[in-house]
């Protein structure tokens, strides 16, 4: 491998010189065009990580998900990926499977300088561990987020977003209408429960806590908890989901049951992955903007990084209503 002084010595300038092109520093148009051709003709490789250690920087972003399974997140990533590569980072992507252990050993790499900041999408991950790594590194909130710690986030407005989608059940004549929830310990599902609720009492429709049932975000979840609510005596006519994952699962088990949708009973579901549109019927389900909240999350970090002191507002981006063929008027 040629050196940096093999370099400067074709080029005819000091090594400094040669430091100064590849850092895009200040020098002549001449004198970049000699470096530029001798570091061609030598197929130099500038040893990055040196030099980023040199500058106490890795140029690398953590971002840490709890299921790299789950469609929900590939779209985000990308948006990550695309604003990070635009400002010269690169992505390290953590799968931590809701780990304590594993989150730690993610967080730790941060304070070997072998990542700037993270990105943090980890509806479980210990809020007061987090306030402490936010304190001493840069920190962004995507998606599931805490706003008792000073740390900043970027989201969806996830009750208004419920309310949405189970008014619209409620407004094409469902008033028997079941809502499938995740782990209440994460705050999404505690939001899209209160977005539930709040429109049955807009409608003056009572709560049935049979049709709230909890479960695991995965598409066998989806499947047993709509199993369940089938055979109540009292079924309800209508589904909402807080994830699409979780309707999807639901929808198999409707048609298993050898029941129509949304004929039978209608769905709705969360986040308008894919494959949502894919199913047969097609998902109605609320969208998320993913891809945008990849790069606003990306753009937010990076900001933090260049400028520990610089203050970034928190960020609550529009979401949408997809109406498909699992809703029709009832």
């Amino acid at each position: 491998m040629p050196t940096i002084e093999e370099v400067a010595k074709a080029a005819g300038v000091s090594v400094a010189t040669v430091s100064r092109v590849l850092n895009n520093g200040q020098v002549s148009p001449k004198t970049r065009i000699l470096v530029e051709n001798a570091i061609r003709e030598l197929n130099y490789e500038p040893n990055m990580l040196g030099r980023n250690l040199r500058r106490s920087e890795s140029r690398m972003i953590l971002t840490m998900i709890p299921n790299i399974s789950n469609p929900f997140y590939s779209v985000i990533v990308e948006g990550i990926e695309d604003a990070a590569r635009k400002n010269g980072y690169n992505i390290l992507l953590c799968n931590t499977e809701a780990d304590v252990e594993r989150e730690k050993i993610y967080l730790d790499l941060l304070k070997q300088k072998l990542a700037d900041g993270i990105i943090t999408m980890e509806p479980a991950i210990d809020i007061d561990v987090l306030k402490e790594v936010g304190k001493r590194y840069p920190v962004v909130q995507c998606c599931e987020y805490s706003e008792k710690i000073n740390i900043p986030y970027i989201a969806i407005d996830n009750v208004t977003a419920a309310y949405k989608a189970t008014k619209h059940l409620l407004t094409i004549g469902h008033k028997k209408i079941a809502l499938i929830n995740s782990d209440e310990k994460f705050m999404y599902a505690r939001q899209r429960k209160e977005g539930y609720i709040k429109a049955l009492q807009e409608f003056d429709i009572p709560v049935n806590e049979d049709w709230i049932v909890n479960a695991g975000l995965s598409f066998e979840s989806g499947q047993r908890m709509m199993k369940y609510l089938l055979s109540l005596k009292d079924k309800p006519s209508a589904v909402f989901a807080v994830s699409d994952i979780l309707a999807i699962g639901a929808l198999k088990t409707i048609k298993d049951e050898g029941l129509k949708v949304p004929q039978d009973i209608g769905v709705v579901g969360f986040d308008n992955i894919q494959f949502a549109n894919m199913m047969n019927p097609t998902l109605t389900t609320i969208e998320q903007p993913r891809y945008q909240m990849g790069v606003e999350a990306a753009e937010m970090l990076i900001k933090r990084i260049k400028d520990k002191k610089q203050k970034v507002e928190n960020v609550i981006l529009d979401h949408q209503l997809i109406i498909r063929e699992s809703t029709m008027e009832y």
